[in-house]
């Protein structure tokens, strides 16, 4: 048997990328399309270095998030790189009043060195094999561009073409500060135009003023079917008495959670009966190892998880779970790319082209995360590196 590569060195590092034709929303800061502008904006990762020579990367996740690692990295040098489950335990509890920040980042970097470690992919270590995973497309932000998501009409034209390029779903992000009349459109006019030909999904990003107008948006999602409703207040996704009194009130079932972090938070709101889908992302949930808590723990209940955003990891845990349907493409747009930097070297990617005529993607196939990351194009990009040794 293999010793257990001990932790020698983790590096904290940001750089910086730009996007054409993308700026910000005035609301809260969201992406939105934007032509003629450039937006400057930064990304994030770690490594962690052992004494095996064997090194655990991931890039993802926002600046606050690494900004909690003072407060596990110390503890994590000289320790086994392997003990993934003794690392989640200890920093849940070391970041118990910062929201658990930086755990989710700094496992999927120990997933991924374990995989290099045993030279198998994360799905097998998670016990999957790889698979197809069907593709919903995912929207950026309403906007007020002409040629952009700027009307009903607008979204479910670009719907129609997410459904010839072979996704079999597609899921609205509307507009930060739009009326509940405009809101309500949307749905009905996308329903209209791919109702019936694909599931629908409809993600207000919280920004549903009061319940009675929460309550207009999901008796519109009823006449369609959608598959789910995510998301629709303004406190921010959280309040299991709220979304339990709308889940008696429409037909729509809800997807909820992502505003909320970790296991005990999760179970406890399903066990309220304030969620029908349950929404778990591995950068604010505890890596692979919560995430995967997570989904056990929603079986047993006979719900199913639905993974927040795009990424390998993303792909490998889909890969090794029943409870699941689909793999978040986003965010997509008819006039620009995905909000993201080319941080890859081996051809992995993201994007509405990125699946095939059936709407699918696979898991990469190499050791751990099974993506080789693009150092040259990173390290040239760096703004800041933090080390602890």
């Amino acid at each position: 048997m293999k010793n257990a590569p001990r932790v020698t060195r983790i590096e904290v590092f940001q750089f910086e990328y730009e996007l054409e034709d993308i700026g910000r929303e005035p609301t809260i800061g969201l992406p939105v399309y934007k032509p003629g502008n450039t937006l400057r904006t930064s990304a994030n990762g770690v490594r962690i270095e052992t004494d095996a020579g064997i090194t655990g990367e991931y890039i993802g996740g926002s600046a606050t998030e690494y900004s909690a690692f003072p407060m596990f990295a110390p503890s994590l040098i000289g320790s086994s790189a392997l003990d993934r489950e003794g690392f989640y335990n200890n920093a849940k509890q070391a970041t118990r009043q910062h929201a658990r920040m930086g755990t989710g980042v700094a496992d999927m970097a120990l997933w991924d060195l374990a995989g290099k470690f045993y030279d198998a992919p994360l799905y097998e270590l998670l016990g999957g094999a790889s698979r197809k995973l069907q593709c919903y497309a995912s929207t950026y932000v309403g906007d007020h561009e002409k040629g952009g998501l700027d009307s009903p009409e607008a979204y479910a034209d670009f719907a129609e073409q997410c459904l010839e390029l072979g996704y079999p779903a597609f899921k609205i992000h509307g507009w930060q500060d739009a009326s509940i009349e405009k809101q309500v459109a949307v749905v009905h006019a996308v329903g209209k135009r791919v109702g019936g030909k694909m599931d629908l999904m409809l993600d207000p990003f919280c920004a549903i003023r009061t319940f009675g107008e929460a309550l207009k948006l999901g008796w519109a999602c009823d006449e369609w079917r959608y598959l789910w409703l995510e998301d629709p207040f303004k406190d921010g996704g959280v309040s299991a008495h709220a979304h339990r009194k709308l889940r008696q009130l429409i037909k729509t079932p809800l997807l909820q959670l992502e505003h909320l972090r970790g296991l005990e938070s999760h179970v406890d709101f399903i066990e309220a009966q304030a969620t029908d889908f349950v929404r778990i992302d591995p950068d604010y949930d505890g890596g692979v190892t919560g995430s995967m808590k997570i989904a056990h723990a929603s079986e047993g209940f006979g719900l199913d998880v639905e993974l927040h955003s795009p990424g390998p990891v993303r792909r490998h845990i889909m890969s090794a779970i029943r409870n699941t349907n689909y793999y978040e493409m986003g965010l997509l747009h008819p006039k620009v790319g995905p909000f993201q930097p080319e941080i890859y070297a081996d051809g992995y990617r993201d994007g509405i082209d990125a699946v095939d005529e059936k709407g699918c993607v696979e898991p990469p196939q190499g050791p751990g995360m099974g993506v080789e990351f693009n150092w040259d194009y990173i390290n040239a990009h760096r703004t800041d590196t933090v080390v602890y040794e």
